[in-house]
């Protein structure tokens, strides 16, 4: 039982670190449309999902491009 339920925990810790990586994977790709030189690795996680919630608005491509790049600069 010991070993069933230790078992579960380190495949549960692998597999979300997994999809931590897989998330940041696809706002790098996510972010580059609007801001191509962006390196998210020099980011805090609070400054991604600002800029994600940026890139979620209803606003325009154009306003969206012109919001991300400010930020980033």
């Amino acid at each position: 039982m010991k070993r069933t339920l230790i078992t579960a925990t380190v495949a549960l810790a692998t597999l979300a670190g997994a999809a931590s990586a897989m998330t940041s994977s696809a706002n790098q790709v996510i972010l580059e449309r609007y801001a191509p030189n962006i390196q998210t690795e020099t980011l805090t996680s609070v400054q991604i999902s600002q800029l994600m919630a940026i890139v979620n608005s209803g606003d325009s491509a154009g306003e969206k491009r012109a919001q991300i790049q400010h930020f980033v600069n």
